[in-house]
């Protein structure tokens, strides 16, 4: 006859809750710790970007400038690409919260996404006062390079013009068949490039398009007549 036994017996015993609290707590130190870490890192990247008005630096000079040390470094980043592409992640994402915010202002959807989409044009100009060679210099190699990253990149982006997209669908504002995220893809990538090419002319002449006309010719494909 088999013996009966106690599951009880063999199941292994719950760790005591003043284990699991410390164990937590560690945890979240050492989070903390690195990504104070990666910050300092991430800050002397910038410093130095702006002083040289270029991307062209070393891992080492960053290594010196945050008083770290090399060993740090490839423990948070892979390399210098690695780093370049977290700085331009962040602008990305500093940006959208700075047109989220502008755009938050206006209580008609039509009217956020204008300012959505004239505040994105006049930040993406090529700006020859403004040191951002992340943009003139990096952004373009990445494009070309690493496409999956410029998506991931510009995805806090791409959800925001999604979002008022929808939300001006929703208010009865754009015309019938506009589909809000690839709407909000193509006037996205439409605003930054004309933005970025702006002024490029051999007409020497040529007047540069600005913010309010790039508008016109984005609502003229989405706004109900």
């Amino acid at each position: 006859m088999a013996q009966k036994t106690d599951p009880s017996a063999s199941a292994p015993a719950e760790e005591p809750a003043w284990k699991q609290r410390a164990v937590e707590r560690s945890t979240k130190a050492a989070k903390l710790r690195a990504e104070q870490r990666v910050e300092r890192f991430l800050d002397a990247a910038q410093s130095i970007i702006t002083e040289k008005n270029t991307t062209d630096f070393t891992v080492q000079e960053v290594v010196d400038r945050s008083r770290q040390s090399l060993r740090s470094f490839y423990q948070h980043f892979d390399g210098k690409h690695e780093l370049l592409l977290a700085l331009f992640e962040d602008a990305l994402r500093k940006s959208a919260a700075q047109i989220r915010a502008a755009a938050a202002g206006r209580s008609d959807p039509l009217e956020r996404l204008r300012v959505a989409v004239e505040l994105l044009f006049e930040l993406s100009r090529p700006d020859p006062s403004a040191k951002r060679p992340l943009f003139t210099d990096f952004a373009p190699q990445l494009l070309v390079s690493h496409p999956a990253e410029v998506r991931i990149a510009h995805a806090p982006l791409l959800t925001l013009f999604t979002e008022l997209t929808t939300e001006a669908e929703a208010a009865g504002r754009l015309r019938e068949g506009v589909r809000p995220r690839r709407a909000a893809a193509l006037v996205m990538q439409t605003v930054m490039f004309v933005a970025q090419s702006n002024g490029v002319s051999d007409d020497e002449g040529a007047h540069p398009l600005d913010a309010a006309e790039v508008w016109d010719f984005c609502a003229s494909g989405l706004a109900r007549a």
